[in-house]
């Protein structure tokens, strides 16, 4: 396919996950006040769109609480500055076997929970946007499953729908996109959707510029992407996304690093994703051009 360079770019800023990295940089937010103030600083920068873990505050072990949740969304919106809020719903599915003779019962680091409980911080917090891991996958940094069925990803899907919240599909191999369109063929999800092509995430889709199109192909026309990859190749990727079309994703969650020995901070990745952009000949939109973009609807602070 012809490649058509995006001009018109919104920035998400990935602000700290759920990965063992709260020990390897100062600057990865733990509490709710941190994870939110590293947001609000990133939105300054020029992130149009947040994406919030939480994690708990004094271990830094990623956490599912919802009061955790819920002061990060209302610090966020309380903020002078603009930003579309996305939060993770990405917790939860979880498979951490025995030993390879013994495999079962499963093992401490299990968390399995329902589709309601996965997406209970959503309903409460209703965020403009959350993620939606559209597969099941041997995951990252730990000998565990991620674990996304089709009846969950359905269940979970329609739950969001009739929340008004629009799931940002999280796609990390070319299967995912497969049953993505599925979801939206069935009405689950919405179309046009909104998809996070995830590069070089062990063990998905690794990060090679081969590969990466193969993603872009199996998007269709309709649909706004993003992507990102991880650690040194982040910056890279902001400008192979921009010049296949789609949006970009930087933060703490994906790459700790501004440049060889240095660690960063997220608004510094933030704005360094926005030189390039603009180097490139783009502009970067704020949050009111992603809006409406998007279809979305923003939501005040609960009273």
């Amino acid at each position: 396919m012809p490649l058509t360079m995006n001009r018109e770019v919104f920035i998400t800023c990935a602000v700290t996950g759920s990965g063992g990295s709260q020990d390897r940089s100062p600057h990865v937010p733990r509490s709710p006040e941190q994870i939110a103030a590293s947001a609000i600083n990133a939105a300054k920068a020029g992130a149009a769109v947040v994406h919030c873990h939480v994690r708990d505050p004094e271990t830094g072990a990623p956490s599912r609480k919802l009061e955790y949740y819920r002061e990060v969304t209302d610090r966020i919106r309380e903020a002078e500055v603009d930003v579309v809020l996305n939060l993770t719903a990405g917790m939860g599915g979880d498979i951490v076997f025995g030993p390879t003779e013994n495999p079962l019962p499963v093992v401490e680091g299990t968390d399995m929970i329902g589709a309601s409980m996965r997406v209970q911080h959503i309903a409460e917090c209703l965020p403009e946007i959350c993620t939606l891991d559209c597969g099941t996958m041997n995951f990252a940094e730990a000998d565990y499953v991620m674990t996304n069925t089709p009846g969950m990803l359905t269940a979970m899907g329609r739950m969001m729908t009739e929340l008004g919240v629009k799931p940002e599909i999280e796609a990390f191999d070319t299967g995912h996109l497969w049953y993505a369109k599925q979801l939206v063929a069935d009405g689950i999800l919405g179309a046009p959707a909104l998809v996070q092509l995830c590069m070089g995430v062990p063990w998905g889709a690794p990060d090679d510029l081969n590969t990466f199109m193969a993603m872009v192909n199996n998007v269709p026309d309709d649909w706004t992407f993003s992507a990102f990859g991880l650690g040194r190749n982040q910056m890279a990727y902001v400008a192979a996304s921009v010049l296949a079309g789609g949006n970009v994703r930087v933060g703490l969650e994906d790459n700790l690093w501004l440049g060889k020995g240095e660690l960063a901070q997220n608004w510094q990745l933030v704005e360094r994703a926005g030189s390039i952009i603009e180097n490139m000949g783009g502009r970067v939109i704020g949050a009111v051009e992603v809006r409406e973009q998007l279809g979305l609807v923003k939501r005040a602070l609960k009273s």
